[in-house]
């Protein structure tokens, strides 16, 4: 009580409160701790590079706030207005897939052209037998782009690195990071991709594709960049956690439709992997984002390849055709496909395993400062260069075969057969996977009909040399997908184990590749349905469907059995809290009443309450939300007199909004509609103000009182205490709450708002 009234003390002198989601020092609470208290230390960053700078992670409020200014908002609101509203909700969705798909665009024609160019000028160093020369250039060349990704993510936005997937995970799970779809990160999401990969690391653009998009669609519904930001009425609609969610959700699918050209595998990568939260309406709109992207990268390959876009050519869009193999199996072929299946499974999860225990490596070296971060980026770009230029002097030069569809040899452009350092005539089989860019490298190994064209040696060393690349690539300091690296390890293992079971069976070793890439991307990423239609999609054959989901359902279920998938692994490291599908056996035998009393009394305000107390709470505890009850209320008939009225929950921010705006009364009286009216809207209650501010509250306005019902949600769910917490973990994930409000099963007339308890999932 001394620590209270000398805090009460200090706030009638005239404080400064910050308004924000933390109202003062979190460290020295005299008031209450939160209910279940968030992680102050995380042990990982938060951010998208593991080994940043550690913040706190803040929750989104995706239930409607239904107050009394939303209710008479929506009563209010004409047909014509309703209508206006879905025509800016699909006007954004277009926007999103346009955009998505122009930058798409961009980011191929630029990676094609550098690293293509980059190849001709180490090619006629080789042809003119200076190799020593070649591998300098080729090396410096590398260093460069890669200097130049790493440069832009460590001083301009640490959260442009890496894929960016799981932090979108994590939002539209409910759980938002610090900077991560702003403008910043989205210019450098660009031109790092860019130059990551046409340094030739072991990454692919597809999983920052699929951020860049979740920060196009979040830059369009806030109105553009926060200093920069449209006032246009009609936008500040969307600015609110809800619509915003349903956007970066469009992003989300509009991202891995740019990357594979799959449209309907981007609508479900969003429904399967990243969303947790869904609806119909959601399900057309996301669709719709993806019909437009591809049609802008269909009008773009059509310009391209009429020679008009450089080295571009077919190239860059990745589209792995294998639509005129004749795919015919039996009933015995589902052994080997099993076996593929289980291999993938192993396989992946070894692969999460170690990659696990890099990137803990990687935190540790980071932690140590920028310069670190860069030579670490450095350190792979070099040990790569060096890899992909030395390792096809090994392999024995092949004698190109007469009956070859394409031009044998070639050094000039994308082809399966690189001469390289061979003689007329020959070609380089392992330069042929290494020497040139990823996507071109998956469009060769994929290759049909071509059994005799790889040998076994140079296919063991492409697969372990990628095995090697994809753990210590990813993790440094540019962006990164692990869809590319993963597709090379398993198409290369696929197609090994293609060549092993030559003689008994006749799937070609091009599908066994394909195969062997979907058993591998299903064992670490553990996805199912959205995997298939992709893999469908991209190689333009119906006939894979079956052989396609045997392997993926058993890799799947063989990599459950060993550990969790790489984005959930990535989660874990980074610090960020997500709520998984299905709950714990424990939490069975657990009431929430039970994980509520282990904690301290929640804070409560009164629906009439003083300013002074408002500033207190609000300096003092770190809640986002505050049961709001009325004592000694007259009751409905039936109730003992002097009842206690639970009336709903309020939201921090609103709080603070009160303070800005000193919406105060002299008198502890109930507002008039119209008042409220004056100083608010519900629009702009909705908004997610980001800013931090401070406030001045005299000595006199400490002594006045605010009216909280008029922005109390009166109908936060509410469950009993004797709910299990099994069940409101699925009902906190499925709906997407933040706050639930636990009340007894029974209580004594009178009873007051101190056993009414609140559940902040996770702290967050």
């Amino acid at each position: 009580m001394e620590g209270d009234s000398s805090l009460l003390e200090e706030a009638t002198a005239g404080p400064k409160l910050e308004v924000g989601e933390e109202g003062g020092d979190l460290e020295n609470n005299t008031l209450h701790q939160p209910l279940l208290k968030r992680n102050r230390a995380l042990s990982s960053n938060p951010l998208a590079l593991v080994g940043a700078k550690v913040s706190h992670i803040e929750s989104l409020d995706y239930e409607i706030n239904e107050n009394e200014l939303f209710k008479h908002d929506w009563r209010s609101r004409s047909k014509f207005q309703v209508l206006q509203y879905i025509f800016f909700k699909w006007t954004l969705a277009l926007l999103v897939g346009l955009l998505t798909g122009l930058i798409a665009t961009f980011i191929n024609l630029a990676v094609e052209n550098i690293a293509g160019y980059k190849i001709l000028a180490v090619v006629r160093f080789i042809e003119n037998k200076r190799y020593l020369t070649g591998l300098a250039y080729f090396t410096g060349a590398n260093i460069l782009l890669t200097l130049f990704a790493a440069v832009l993510c460590v001083c301009f936005a640490p959260t442009a690195a890496g894929p960016g997937i799981p932090e979108v995970k994590a939002y539209l799970n409910g759980v938002d990071t610090p900077n991560m779809f702003g403008v910043t990160t989205l210019i450098v999401k660009i031109f790092g991709s860019i130059g990551a990969v046409s340094a030739g690391l072991d990454l692919g653009k597809e999983g920052p594709l699929v951020h860049i998009g979740c920060c196009i669609a979040s830059l369009l519904a806030q109105g553009g960049p926060d200093d920069y930001r449209l006032k246009w009425r009609w936008l500040r609609h969307f600015n609110n956690d809800r619509d915003r969610r349903d956007i970066i959700t469009c992003g989300a699918s509009s991202g891995v439709c740019a990357a594979f050209r799959s449209p309907v595998g981007g609508v479900l990568f969003a429904l399967e992997e990243v969303a947790t939260w869904w609806r119909s309406a959601l399900l057309w709109r996301t669709f719709f984002s993806t019909a437009v992207v591809v049609v802008i990268l269909r009008a773009f390959i059509e310009i391209c390849n009429s020679g008009k876009c450089g080295l571009f050519g077919k190239g860059g869009l990745i589209m792995f055709d294998v639509s005129d193999v004749v795919v015919t199996y039996h009933v015995m072929d589902a052994i080997p496909i099993t076996i593929v299946g289980i291999l993938g499974g192993i396989l992946g999860s070894l692969y999460n395993y170690l990659l696990h225990k890099v990137l803990v490596v990687y935190n540790l070296i980071n932690q140590k400062g920028r310069i670190h971060k860069l030579l670490l980026a450095l350190t792979v770009s070099v040990f790569t260069s060096v890899c992909l230029y030395g390792l096809p002097f090994l392999a024995k030069c092949q004698p190109c075969h007469p009956s070859a569809r394409e031009i044998c040899p070639t050094n000039t452009g994308s082809g399966n057969f690189k001469q390289f350092n061979c003689p007329d005539g020959h070609y380089n089989d392992l330069a042929t996977l290494l020497f040139t860019t990823n996507d071109d490298a998956v469009r060769n190994i994929f290759s049909s009909n071509t059994p005799e064209e790889f040998q076994t040696a140079s296919l063991l060393i492409f697969f372990v040399l990628y095995c090697i690349l994809g753990l210590v690539t990813f993790g440094i300091a540019v962006p990164s997908g692990l869809f590319l690296p993963i597709i090379l390890m398993g198409s290369a293992y696929g197609r090994l184990l293609g060549i092993a079971m030559r003689s008994y069976t006749k799937i070609d070793q091009g599908l066994y590749a394909v195969l062997g890439a979907a058993s591998l991307m299903a064992g670490s990423m553990r996805m199912t349905v959205s995997l298939c239609v992709i893999f469908l999609e991209l190689t333009n054959n119906l006939l894979l469907l079956p052989i396609t989901m045997i392997v993926l359902l058993v890799s799947k279920t063989v990599g459950d059995s060993f550990n969790p998938s790489i984005y959930e692994i990535i989660l874990d490291l980074k610090g960020l809290p997500f709520l998984d599908a299905n709950p714990e056996p424990w939490m069975r035998n657990l009431t929430v009443g039970e994980l509520a009393d282990a904690k301290p009394p929640v804070v409560t305000l009164c629906g009439v309450e003083k300013v002074s107390r408002i500033v207190e709470v609000l300096k003092n505890t770190t809640h986002n939300a505050f049961p709001v009850v009325d004592e000694r209320v007259v009751p409905p008939m039936g109730l003992a007199t002097g009842s206690t009225e639970l009336h709903g929950l309020i939201l921090r921010a609103h709080l603070a909004q009160v303070l800005k705006k000193k919406w105060f009364l002299t008198e502890k009286r109930r507002t008039e509609d119209w008042e409220v009216r004056e100083k608010f809207d519900w629009v702009e209650l909705a908004e997610r103000d980001g800013t931090m501010e401070e406030v001045a509250v005299t000595r006199d306005e400490m002594e006045m009182y605010v009216d909280l019902h008029p922005l109390t949600n009166t109908t936060p769910y509410t469950v009993m205490e004797s709910m299990s917490v099994a069940k409101a973990m699925v009902l906190f994930r499925q709906v997407g709450l933040r706050h639930m409000l636990i009340v007894p099963r029974y209580h004594e007339a009178g009873w007051r708002c101190s056993i009414c308890r609140s559940l902040q999932w996770l702290g967050y």
